[in-house]
């Protein structure tokens, strides 16, 4: 039986509160987070396991591969699995939830809301 995915189209999505204006990255990775809450808890585990054996710096874009890797199941809300625009807020969640993270992650700046 082939399983059904929702999947965010690939033509901007219009935010329904702003006039039309195409939904900000933000706004997508809300709503991809929100189908897929499995993701947080998987990089949580990753980088305490991390941590725990003593690595002082950790990549997301190490854990997202790992997680690709290892998990390779379907997400949903978005045409890639795991889209790479999303890694920066997922690291933003991960220290809002684990402060003492803050100097396992680099983080820079976003470029867009």
């Amino acid at each position: 039986m082939a399983s059904m995915q929702l999947e965010l189209p690939m033509a901007p999505l219009r935010h329904p509160d702003r006039a039309g204006e195409p939904l900000s990255i933000q706004d997508r990775f809300e709503a991809f987070h929100q189908l897929n809450p499995w993701i947080l808890g998987k990089l949580e585990a990753m980088t305490a396991d991390c941590v725990d054996r003593g690595l002082r710096r950790v990549g997301i874009g190490m854990l997202f591969e790992v997680l690709r890797y290892e998990y390779g199941r379907a997400t949903r809300g978005d045409a890639w699995k795991l889209n790479n625009n999303f890694r920066s807020r997922y690291v933003r969640l991960l220290l809002e939830q684990h402060p003492e993270w803050s100097s396992v992650f680099e983080t820079r700046g976003l470029r867009s809301a």
